[in-house]
């Protein structure tokens, strides 16, 4: 046990934190003093993230704060801007459209489930305008 403790870098989880916390501060702000929808938002956040991975940017954010930049919608997009790259690499053209997908399955599948999970719990409300 104290093996697993002295090879926890504590700043490792600062950081994770601080900037995932960051990428979600912008997203709220964003909602609470803007009249766009969550869904834009949504599509903005996935969009930005596309678009610097594949200008290979979000990379370093990554190294930098792992989860805390992979988790949030920034890095959805990112991971497939990543995957579209490398499927070019491997398929051609065709591997543009596919690479993505495949390297993203498992957060479009977690997405959809737990997406129908709330879905069965939660009373939805319109934001008003």
């Amino acid at each position: 046990m104290n093996e697993f403790f002295s090879s926890l870098n504590i700043m490792d989880y600062v950081w994770c934190f601080l900037v995932g916390g960051i990428i979600c501060i912008i997203g709220q702000i964003l909602i609470d003093k803007t009249k766009i929808t969550s869904a834009r938002i949504l599509v903005l956040f996935v969009t930005v993230g596309a678009i610097l991975g594949g200008l290979g940017i979000y990379q370093y954010l990554v190294d930098f704060a792992g989860a805390g930049a992979t988790v949030p919608i920034t890095g959805f997009g990112y991971n497939l801007a990543k995957g579209a790259i490398k499927g070019v690499s491997e398929s051609g053209l065709l591997g543009a459209f596919t690479g993505g997908i495949k390297s993203a399955a498992g957060g479009i599948a977690a997405a959809v489930f737990f997406g129908y999970l709330a879905s069965l719990i939660a009373k939805p409300k319109m934001k008003k305008q």
